[in-house]
């Protein structure tokens, strides 16, 4: 795709424990040809290090962004072969404190953005409009521009507070998807649990992918074999 009709999915990835979800987001969203816009908070980077020990560096991004899409949920590393869609102009990188950065705009061309995961912090934020980083700032811009906004909170329990911004979220037309892993699908391990939430994070937002097994009615339809 050329750089004037490019319209890539924005994905923002907050300070919530689960780092692996975006990651699987992220390597769906390239499997299924689409360009990502990528924003990581600072408190994510924070996340991600303890989480999976790797690092994110704005001067390196490129390449700790193949790593990090390398590992698996269960913490391997080169589980997947991610370096050739990352390595072009698919996937763009922009700084959680960059408030001009193009995405802040509401003329910057976009499909939508997936937050995930989403903290209670970052619920908040998009539900006040506080636009305090460049994660923010870009929700807001989805919503009033009207694009699909997917918001995966990642908390439990949830305080009165979170649930009233959960549902002014609702109300501002995101779809606010917990990271609800389901069984029905026949999960065996780890990965499988969190490609399940991804995929429905996809499924929120019309992208086809083939993370896990859906639904078809028929009971024990999801057993692996």
């Amino acid at each position: 795709m050329t750089a004037d009709r490019r319209r890539p999915w924005i994905v923002g990835v907050s300070g919530a424990s689960g780092t692996p979800f975006a990651a699987a987001v992220l390597r769906g969203l390239l499997a299924a040809g689409e360009d990502v816009d990528l924003i990581v908070s600072r408190a994510a980077r924070l996340t991600l290090l303890d989480e999976t020990g790797a690092s994110f560096r704005d001067a390196h991004w490129r390449e700790d962004l193949a790593a990090w899409l390398a590992r698996g949920a269960d913490g391997k590393p080169h589980t997947f072969e991610v370096a050739e869609a990352v390595a072009g102009e698919r996937v763009r990188y922009w700084p959680a404190g960059d408030l001009a950065a193009g995405p802040s705009s509401g003329s910057y061309p976009a499909r939508g953005m997936l937050v995930v995961p989403a903290s209670t912090a970052s619920v908040a934020g998009i539900a006040l409009g506080l636009s305090k980083d460049l994660l923010q700032r870009t929700a807001s811009v989805t919503l009033k521009e009207r694009r699909p906004l997917v918001v995966t909170v990642r908390e439990t329990p949830l305080s009165r507070a979170t649930l009233q911004q959960m549902v002014a979220l609702d109300e501002a037309g995101a779809v606010v998807l917990p990271a609800s892993p389901a069984f029905y699908a026949g999960a065996t391990r780890i990965q499988d649990l969190v490609d399940f939430v991804a995929g429905r994070v996809l499924d929120a937002a019309g992208v086809e992918h083939g993370l896990y097994r859906p639904w078809r009615g028929e009971l024990g339809g999801g057993r692996a074999e």
